[in-house]
């Protein structure tokens, strides 16, 4: 083929089959190149921790990290940055290697286990078919082993979060790991990859509730809060990304420095917790989802720090306020160090910040959030009696990502459509759609419950089972609960897998379904979970609510 590159992780690949010449996203062939062989040096070293586990030896927990954060960088506009890349891409061999010397029996271990090249090398062993997503010639074999290393992607992103509030838990890296291994073991059936699929929706769940337990721990529950969405009149510093140890750190070095400190897309829900509220500098959410970051960026005046993925690539005029942290990262723009449990060093964003104009102010008034698990709980008698009443017919779930394309219009057109008897349940910032609508509320239950993050999805499982308890119900899917969901990266991916564990069928999954899935995959999922694409709004809005919608 050729192809200079090839990639099709995301919902906005080109033409819905994959990035060919350069990604959607801005990413670089050469830049993809240097992805597909740091995966597939992770899987690499997955195969010997794996096999070391079988011989009973123990994986410390920095080896752990190292798996999770390699898989981070490579989800969808995390990091644009070769050489740091390359970098990870040569420590992960380092560390293998002294791993692999420790192997009793090398035997079944693959050519990823067993390859040491050097930098020099890179290029030649990437354009070798043993590399990349092509690798696999099957088409159902090779869907399903993206399908589970997206997964994994996602699920390595909770795992950080959780990692960074020092919790961590072995059984879910070593899952991690193990699937990893199996991802390269062309002995596995297509029955037993789609038995791995579902074990890694059970894993997800675990790695959600590992990251809610450290954030809440942390942090405390979520609670009703209003955020302000104006700006103030001193200077400000803009995160954006998922990362809340990040936020914290910021605030505590930003405090008396005349600095304010905005939250920008995913990061709007850090306001609910209640830890963060102790902070007065601590000013408001600025803007709205990941894709409107240039134009957003670039009124804000001040710099901007991207915790995490959803960085686009950054204009001209506000390339040298851009910073970045973790596994993010943009060539030509500063980064800031700093690994598993360390103090990072904010201060030379912070000098930069005090000789800026404050941001521009492009909204005013508040939203409303923070409906997680523990506060919808604490109204389950006010929202029980409006089921059992009527008041409220039916909720919907429209979790999941937003992105650039047109066609997702229909999420705001959906929620304005909406009966005004049903109800939003959304985490992630496809909420932008429509969280700054006017929907109301019904006997003082707000028509859109916010529940934070794409990780918080966690939450609304929970809500789920909870109500399905209330109700008595021996099926999840009795309850009066539609799933109409947008998805566009990998954690998104990892939320669908363990919704599909926890037994919820008839999930909608838009605009588009996953390029990545083959048509034989795709009538697996279709038949045994009902997993459906969205049609037209009024279509939709029928065959959710019924012919009165």
């Amino acid at each position: 083929m050729d192809n200079q590159m090839f990639c099709y992780q995301c919902q906005e690949t080109a033409r819905g089959t994959g990035c060919t010449m350069v990604g959607v996203c801005g990413k670089r062939p050469d830049v993809a190149e240097m992805q597909d062989l740091l995966i597939y040096v992770t899987k690499g070293l997955a195969c010997v921790t794996t096999k070391l586990r079988e011989e009973g030896k123990t994986i410390s927990k920095d080896v752990n990290h190292l798996v999770t954060v390699n898989l981070f960088t490579t989800i969808t506009n995390a990091n644009f940055d070769k050489a740091a890349i390359i970098a990870k891409i040569k420590n992960t061999l380092a560390v293998k290697e002294n791993l692999l010397s420790k192997v009793n029996d090398r035997s079944g271990l693959p050519d990823a286990a067993l390859w040491n090249g050097t930098e020099s090398e890179f290029e030649a062993k990437v354009a070798y078919d043993k590399v990349g997503v092509l690798a696999t010639k099957d088409e159902d074999v090779r869907s399903l082993r993206e399908l589970i290393t997206y997964g994994l992607k996602g699920l390595a992103a909770y795992s950080k979060h959780a990692n960074a509030l020092m919790q961590d838990n072995e059984d879910v890296d070593a899952f991690i790991q193990k699937a990893l291994a199996q991802t390269l073991d062309d002995s596995l059936t297509v029955d037993e990859l789609v038995a791995l699929t579902l074990e890694t929706g059970k894993y997800g769940v675990d790695g959600m509730a590992l990251l809610d337990a450290a954030n809440t721990g942390a942090y405390g529950n979520p609670e009703i809060t209003s955020v302000d969405i104006g700006v103030r009149n001193n200077p400000g510093i803009l995160v954006s990304g998922h990362d809340l140890k990040d936020l914290e750190q910021l605030l505590e070095q930003t405090a008396g420095t005349g600095i304010d400190v905005y939250t920008h897309s995913e990061m709007l829900p850090a306001h609910y917790y209640p830890a963060f509220k102790k902070y007065p500098h601590f000013a408001g959410n600025y803007g709205n989802a990941w894709w409107k970051q240039k134009e957003e960026f670039a009124t804000f005046n001040g710099p901007i720090l991207m915790t995490t993925n959803c960085i686009v690539p950054p204009a001209d005029g506000y390339k040298d306020r851009l910073w970045t942290t973790g596994a993010a990262g943009y060539p030509g723009c500063h980064h800031i160090a700093g690994e598993y449990g360390t103090v990072k060093d904010f201060s030379a964003i912070i000098e930069q910040a005090k000789i800026c104009q404050p941001p521009q102010e492009i909204e005013t008034g508040s939203i409303v959030g923070g409906f997680a698990h523990e506060q919808v709980f604490s109204l389950a008698d006010k929202v029980v009696d409006a089921v059992k009443s009527g008041a409220i017919r039916k909720f919907v779930v429209m979790a999941g990502c937003d992105g650039r394309m047109k066609s997702r219009d229909y999420y705001r057109e959906f929620a304005e459509k909406l009966p005004n008897d049903v109800v939003i349940l959304t985490a992630g910032c496809a909420k932008y759609r429509y969280n700054k609508l006017n929907l109301g509320d019904i006997g003082g239950i707000p028509r859109v419950l916010d529940a934070g993050q794409c990780n918080d999805s966690y939450s609304l499982a929970l809500i789920a089972l909870k109500l399905k308890e209330i109700f008595a119900l021996n099926d999840i899917n009795d309850l009066p609960l539609a799933f109409n969901i947008a998805w566009y990266e990998q954690k998104a991916v990892l939320v669908l897998l363990a919704l599909l564990y926890l037994g919820v069928k008839n999930i909608h999954l838009g605009p588009t379904l996953p390029g990545f899935l083959s048509p034989n995959i795709t009538k697996v999922l279709v038949e045994n979970f009902g997993i459906a694409g969205i049609g037209t709004v009024d279509d939709d809005l029928k065959l959710f609510f019924g012919e009165n919608a």
